[in-house]
């Protein structure tokens, strides 16, 4: 898989609470991706980036919410994660600067 193809599905990690203690339970990673990336360009993306191995993907559509501003209804945009179980022994420091 090319970069511009990996740069494109994976966006960004997904950094929280659930997220940190899916780290330490179960050596799970949450990233935002693409709404048109599958699970297997998911996983090859996430192997090629980090050099690990993926045992599975979830993905999940996370619905945008409805706002108001200044008496304006608006929706914010739906956005699309991923859940990545590695393989044991394996891990990925999303924290580290480039």
């Amino acid at each position: 898989m090319n970069n511009e193809k990996i740069l494109t599905v994976l966006r960004a990690p997904h950094i929280s609470e659930k997220t940190a203690r899916l780290q330490e339970l179960s050596n799970q990673y949450v990233f935002e991706v693409s709404r048109e990336a599958t699970k297997a360009d998911v996983k090859a993306a996430v192997e090629s980036l980090f050099d690990v191995k993926v045992e599975g993907v979830n993905l999940l559509t996370v619905k945008g919410k409805r706002k108001t501003f200044r008496f304006r209804a608006g929706r914010r945009g739906d956005w699309r994660k991923a859940y990545v179980k590695l393989a044991e022994g394996q891990s990925i420091d999303v924290m580290a600067k480039p």
